[in-house]
């Protein structure tokens, strides 16, 4: 007590002393914030870009899957692997996808624990189902396919835009991505209630992939939304997409959970994404929507769309041709058109058009091969032009008369798939303007002047969209006109972000409500919290830096002439950004990245890549670059591996596999010779069954333990609280 009064009557003595004090702290304290928020961002800025770069990747994937179904023969092996998954629209009716889909054959055993559903569906019931699945209990395949089927008749009768008023209800409650992350659906309702007449929900999209638990979300969502009809709406987000499924989770969950009636239950799913609603409308004030909007958005039009044809919002719809009769035929179910010589004869013609080199096309976005598309189309329409000038109408076969009728609103139909794909796939940026978004590549980034026109053209105040991790869980841009909204809290890693929901009232003032959804960040201090998904991030992004080993030795070469091993900070910091397009501070990453350094500030590159310390596979005679270059494509291969697998069993034949090969080597612009591709086939059929696991194959070629929630849909670290609070200073970790 004596010693404070002395300091304090020092400290009045000399008041100078005491200012110059408090100001040191001060600025200790900012800069300690300062660093703080700069290593926050730059953290977020790792796991964006890494989410992104895999999404960007999936599209040029499909992208160049589309090519070769546009520009191979019907015969050709590489197209035969493939077609299958473009063959999206209906061939039959309804009412016989309807029987394909019949439940009734499927008997539930006395065994089975699990909920009991009968119909029509009662509020009890989806009750019990959220209960059901809090206790890890599964749904039987003949519910889920009756529930669905359901659901489905339900959902076609929607209109695109739905069109709800908060006068009845005073309030509605909006969520953002989900993602498969159960606990934040559970976390919800527990905070808000669940749907009720008293208590509206719009589900904004996203509700699938990455989580462990979509296939739940999903029947709690259409469960209440049998239910309860006028209260639970739902919006589609660019990840329900059976093409996005494939690489990001969902499509192995079902057939993981639904191994008999799996293909089935996807393939209904596939129909009822493309069923769902578009858009929002909220008092004819407030525009909620996943994505975004650009320049050309027009909701006249997309209240117009036939929102079913786009099954995938990555690639346009089919043209059809119609003939005299009316009748309507799909222009890429090829074997359908076998009554029409010419028809025949226009799909025996390999590359018709030159395309361009092949290394053009992986760098495209879907914006650029549209343009590809309409060309074409245009180009067609003039040659019918032509073609029929040289003739007089009454000669002309119905064949012909059948290829001259392709309607100008056939190609309108890619102004309409525009629509759809920056609905779905578009961000906000600051500055102003209307640009492709090729960070993500598809969709576009639109600016403030963008929103401010449109709201003006729709009389709206207030546009409410997803899309977009935030750390807050939500986040206001564009003058408070645009409110990103996402709901999956620790969604790159435990304690990296938090969820919202967003009520709105009559007076459309947005009411946000935070959280967090797991029990492990109340355990950790903000310190640990903030420390682990910094190290989860820098983990992540050792791996993707190994993964690239080889192209990075050569890029360090260029600067380092006479091969001394050694390399100047910024010469690093340009070698690697040049590899990688990450757009990341990576000066500012080095000291968290590299300690190996010479006397003079050097960088030993052999020594870093040593000192990052991946774990390798155990496959000693494979090459040890096929085997890198299979570690940075593995979540393509793994795309491609399910595309190939026509009748997802998780199995593909030899020959299959060697044919899977040779696409990758087209795509991946890499030589792979004939006994590489016997030795891969060789070390993972180590029963000599003559099939390959896709899952072991994948596994047996993963260079760490641990597997990447933004890859693989998984958490990064499956430890507990107490488990993570030991490896806090744990430098391996």
């Amino acid at each position: 007590m004596g010693c404070g009064v002395t300091k304090s009557a020092h400290f009045n003595k000399h008041p100078g002393k005491a200012i110059r004090a408090a100001i040191l702290i001060q600025r200790w304290y900012r800069q300690y914030v300062a660093r703080t928020e700069m290593r926050r961002r730059c953290t977020w800025h790792i796991f964006q870009s890494i989410e992104y770069s895999g999404e960007q990747a999936q599209i040029k994937l499909y992208n160049f899957l589309g090519y070769l179904m546009d520009n191979f023969t019907p015969s050709s092996n590489e197209r035969k692997l493939i077609s299958h998954i473009f063959r999206e629209n209906d061939v039959c009716r309804d009412a016989e996808w309807e029987r394909y889909f019949c439940y009734k054959n499927i008997e539930v055993p006395e065994i089975y624990s699990g909920p009991h559903l009968t119909f029509p569906l009662t509020v009890e019931q989806a009750v019990g189902l959220v209960e059901a699945f809090r206790n890890k209990k599964q749904l039987h395949s003949r519910y889920v396919l009756q529930l669905l089927l359901k659901a489905w008749s339900l959902i076609r009768l929607l209109p695109n835009i739905n069109r709800i008023s908060t006068c009845h209800s005073k309030e509605i409650t909006i969520c953002g991505d989900l993602h498969g992350q159960l606990e934040d659906l559970l976390l919800i309702f527990y905070k808000n209630g669940m749907p009720s007449l008293e208590k509206p929900y719009l589900f904004n999209g996203d509700f699938v992939d990455r989580g462990h638990d979509s296939v739940e979300i999903l029947l709690i969502l259409f469960a209440f939304l049998l239910v309860y009809p006028s209260e639970v709406y739902l919006n589609r987000g660019n990840h329900e997409d059976h093409i996005v499924n494939l690489r990001y989770g969902f499509t192995k969950e079902v057939l993981t959970k639904y191994k008999m009636h799996g293909k089935r239950i996807l393939k209904l799913l596939q129909k009822i994404f493309s069923w769902l609603p578009l858009a929002t409308i909220i008092d004819q004030k407030v525009l909620v929507i996943h994505g975004g909007i650009s320049d050309s958005t027009d909701l006249g039009i997309i209240a117009r769309v036939d929102r079913h044809k786009y099954v995938s919002a990555l690639r346009p719809p089919k043209r059809r041709l119609t003939s005299s009769a009316g009748m309507s035929i799909d222009s890429e179910l090829d074997e359908e058109w076998s009554a029409s010589k010419f028809l025949q004869r226009r799909n025996s013609m390999t590359f018709p058009k030159q395309f361009g080199r092949r290394t053009s096309f992986q760098n495209r976005s879907l914006q650029d091969f549209s343009n590809r598309i309409k060309v074409s189309a245009e180009d067609e329409l003039e040659m019918q032009r032509r073609r029929t000038s040289m003739f007089r109408p009454e000669n002309l076969t119905q064949e012909n008369q059948m290829v001259q009728s392709i309607s100008i609103e056939s190609i309108n139909s890619e102004d309409e798939w525009k629509q759809i794909l920056d609905l779905l796939w578009s961000d906000p940026m600051i500055q102003d303007g209307c640009i492709p978004n090729e960070v993500r590549g598809g969709g576009c980034y639109w600016g403030p002047d963008v929103t401010e026109d449109f709201l003006n053209r729709h009389n709206l105040q207030l546009l409410i969209r997803s899309h977009e991790c935030k750390q807050e869980g939500y986040e206001f841009c564009h003058n408070r006109k645009v409110l990103t909204l996402f709901s999956a809290s620790n969604y790159y890693d435990v304690g990296s972000n938090r969820g919202a929901y967003v009520k709105l009232g009559p007076d459309l003032v947005p009411y946000m409500v935070q959280y967090q959804a797991t029990s492990m960040t109340r355990e950790l201090t903000v310190r640990q919290s903030a420390g682990r998904t910094e190290r989860s991030a820098l983990k992540v992004l050792r791996e993707q830096l190994f993964a690239h080993k080889s192209d990075l030795m050569s890029a360090f070469r260029t600067y380092d002439k006479e091969n001394t091993g050694l390399i100047g900070l910024s010469d690093w910091a340009d070698a690697v950004e040049g590899v990688m397009h990450l757009n990341l501070p990576w000066r500012m990453l080095r000291s968290q990245l590299v300690t190996c350094k010479s006397s003079e500030g050097m960088i030993n590159y052999y020594e870093w890549f040593n000192e990052l310390a991946i774990k390798k596979p155990q496959t000693d005679h494979i090459d040890e670059g096929l085997i890198e270059t299979l570690y940075r494509h593995r979540c393509t291969i793994e795309t491609i591996f399910r595309i190939v697998d026509t009748d997802n069993s998780g199995f593909i034949t030899i020959e299959d596999f060697r044919q899977t090969w040779k696409l990758l080597s087209i795509y991946l612009k890499m030589e792979i010779t004939d006994d590489a591709i016997s030795d891969l086939a060789v070390t993972i059929d180590s029963n000599h069954d003559g099939c390959i696991d896709i899952d072991e194959f994948m596994e047996a070629f993963r260079l760490t333990d641990k597997k990447s929630r933004l890859e693989r849909g998984r958490s990064m670290f499956m430890g507990t609280a107490t488990d993570l609070t030991k490896l806090e200073g744990n430098p391996n970790i």
